[in-house]
């Protein structure tokens, strides 16, 4: 592994690129904060990928990708005098020497638990006048959600069982079916959004990431159905000039793969 001078040399090197990109590159000149917004959403959902492959090499690559949009967004910011990567850096150092006084200070705590309610305490004493100030409003709803809850168990406002959040989504899913047998659209929605809700709660008491968890299912059917469409090219058959009956004997076979 290289050094910590190895370390800061690299990350120098990239901040030299950077200078020499933001002058030379036609495209690199034209990018805004605003421009590389989308474009870092995405490489941070790669990134996500990658960490779910648990493919180390892959996550190198694409926290490199990352790092660069960090540098490019502190070299747009000090081309105004706003913000340079030094300012971006002591930032984040500030913070997480205040937001832990359990190490640079003289509070003592028992637990990780113990840890993330002093964190949302400290950053109520900050200003913030909600502990759901911290949520994105642009997050995907599930992760929003899982968020949420977080957040206001950081503050007490919680479960204290599991069976007790399991009973919770036994009631979301009763009044569910009672709008679906009554057809009014708009209550199904909502009705439905709460046992989403339920669920990641759930999820959240049982030690499972949801985001995760549905991403692993999802890549899961995405192989399995893939398996289905290559045996129906095998066959010279259509998938839609399959019977379910057919096409369930390759997705069965594929579950065992």
């Amino acid at each position: 592994m290289n050094t910590r001078q190895q370390q800061l040399q690299a990350f120098n090197r990239l901040l030299d690129i950077m200078d020499d990109l933001r002058e030379k590159c036609p495209w690199d000149k034209k990018q805004t904060l605003e421009s590389l917004r989308h474009l870092t959403i995405e490489e941070t959902y790669e990134l996500g990928d990658a960490i779910l492959d648990n493919d180390l090499q892959e996550i190198k690559k694409e926290l490199g990708d990352v790092l660069l949009h960090i540098v490019f967004y502190a070299k747009i910011g000090s081309e105004t005098n706003a913000f340079d990567i030094g300012d971006v850096a002591n930032s984040i150092c500030d913070k997480l020497i205040d937001r832990h006084p359990h190490i640079y200070g003289d509070v003592v705590v028992a637990d990780e638990e113990e840890v993330k309610q002093n964190w949302e305490k400290l950053k109520l004493k900050e200003g913030k006048k909600s502990v759901l100030e911290g949520v994105p409003k642009s997050l995907p709803a599930l992760v929003k959600a899982s968020r949420i809850q977080d957040k206001v168990k950081g503050v007490g406002f919680d479960w204290e069982e599991p069976h007790q959040v399991w009973d919770k989504v036994q009631e979301e899913l009763n009044e569910l079916q009672v709008e679906v047998q009554a057809g009014n659209q708009d209550k199904i929605e909502a009705e439905f959004g709460d046992v989403l809700f339920s669920m990641i709660n759930y999820a959240r008491f049982l030690k499972v990431n949801p985001e995760d968890a549905l991403e692993r299912t999802n890549k899961k059917f995405i192989k399995r159905f893939q398996f289905l469409e290559s045996k129906a090219t095998e066959l010279g058959k259509p998938l839609m000039d399959m019977t379910l009956a057919e096409m369930d004997v390759f997705w069965e076979e594929a579950k065992k793969l």
